[in-house]
């Protein structure tokens, strides 16, 4: 798989916005990290410190009403982001993502996939 997303960048840029999430009553649980030299089936593992190779870092966010934002981005440049926010009124899915070439443009896209779900949110 190509390497175009520093994954740990990635995961920095994450962590970095879990205090103001805390401050707007959102969790993010701890990331989870999958290793490309694993053997079948890859597990998603917490501790960075574990993974040799990563092919990928996930997130989950959740919130208020049992909303929740699920977020797996991959070094390749591509995403899977997929929401909650109101299961009952059917308001989930999958948000679409672009292709990202490098790891500054992912951050502004978390930031616009949390306001979807969280519309509070600045």
């Amino acid at each position: 798989m190509d390497r175009t997303i520093d994954l740990d960048q990635a995961a920095a840029a994450i962590t970095e916005r879990f205090p103001y999430w805390e401050t707007m009553g959102l969790k993010a649980r701890p990331l989870t990290w999958r290793d490309e030299t694993a053997r079948w089936p890859r597990p998603l593992l917490t501790e960075r410190a574990a993974v040799h190779d990563p092919d990928s870092v996930g997130l989950v966010l959740t919130g208020p009403n049992e909303t929740e934002l699920h977020v797996v981005l991959f070094r390749g440049g591509w995403a899977d982001i997929d929401y909650c926010a109101d299961f009952d009124g059917g308001d989930f899915g999958s948000l679409p993502t672009p292709h990202f070439t490098s790891v500054a443009d992912f951050p502004g896209h978390l930031d616009r996939c949390v306001r979807r779900v969280w519309p509070s949110a600045v």
